[in-house]
């Protein structure tokens, strides 16, 4: 939980069937060669070319720029830049000499998605695979936690099990659900980050967040729904949130973004319920000194 996070009481009633498998997946891109268009699917055995463009500290093929020291020992310009200007085989100074040859080579052969150890059997020639890379489907996903700064990225099953070990996220099975959220002084909205949870329904996983934050001058809370997984998934689907007491209440309907789009994003859309201070203490009943606000929500499957 996030920095103020355990100013709530999370109190959740969860109904549903729907369950999940979670796997950890691991690897790195594996190096092949094709001889056809790229774009396709299709595996080769390593060759000798790929050994040449091996980088020889983090053995990832090199790419322009490929840099070399005056012995002929080439490096990538990632590893050249930690290398504090000595080359890791010789020692000799690197200075700044380009490797043309090389990087005329690492131009002309196809590689495989870097992304293929996690499923995408794409192949394509150098400039098309960093534009492929960029938007692949297979491509990790950056962590949902937004209480901390968190640089973890993974696949699904890999973050599922990330937020459950290392952030302590609760996990609820269903496709309804009843928080209630309970603040001792809602005057104090600065501490009130966040609150995240995960839920398990139609073999995938939905994040509800719950946000205290000023929109201008006025506090508000605001409760929204994000997806683990691509934007075309989450448009398959639709979700409701409402909050209310005393005969009254505020519903909101949408569709869950994806967590492709960040948390930042997402709240600073305004997409998803807002409720503001004095709206959550009328709700709270009671002396207004207090916030008790139970959100009920449900997600469905849109018919295709």
């Amino acid at each position: 939980m996030g920095p103020g996070g355990n100013i709530y009481q999370d109190v959740t009633e969860s109904h549903g069937d729907c369950g999940f498998k979670s796997t950890n997946i691991e690897g790195r891109s594996c190096l092949r060669l094709c001889v056809s268009a790229g774009g396709r699917h299709g595996v080769a055995p390593k060759s000798a070319v790929h050994e040449l463009l091996e980088c020889p500290v983090c053995l990832n093929i090199m790419h322009p720029p490929i840099h070399q020291c005056p012995n002929g020992h080439t490096i990538c310009v990632v590893c050249k830049s930690q290398m504090q200007n000595s080359c890791p085989i010789c020692r000799q100074e690197l200075g700044n000499i380009r490797c043309l040859a090389l990087e005329k080579v690492a131009e002309s052969i196809e590689l495989p998605c870097k992304y293929n150890y996690l499923g995408c059997q794409d192949i394509f020639p150098y400039h098309s695979r960093i534009r492929h890379e960029e938007i692949c489907k297979y491509r990790g996903y950056n962590c949902p936690y937004a209480g901390t700064e968190c640089c973890v990225t993974g696949d699904i099953p890999f973050l599922v099990a990330h937020l459950k070990a290392d952030h302590s996220v609760d996990m609820h099975d269903g496709s309804t659900f009843n928080h209630r959220y309970v603040k001792p002084n809602p005057h104090e909205i600065e501490n009130a980050t966040w609150m995240l949870t995960i839920f398990n329904c139609f073999g995938y996983q939905f994040c509800l967040h719950f946000e205290a934050f000023h929109l201008g001058m006025a506090p508000v809370y605001m409760a929204f729904l994000r997806f683990m997984g691509d934007e075309n998934d989450a448009s398959k689907f639709s979700y409701s949130l409402e909050v209310g007491a005393n005969g009254r209440k505020l519903k909101w309907q949408g569709v869950p973004r994806s967590i492709r789009d960040s948390h930042k994003t997402v709240r600073d859309s305004l997409d998803g319920l807002i409720i503001t201070r004095n709206i959550a203490l009328f709700f709270s009943g009671g002396d207004r000194k207090e916030l008790k606000l139970k959100v009920a929500g449900q997600i469905w499957k849109e018919q295709s």
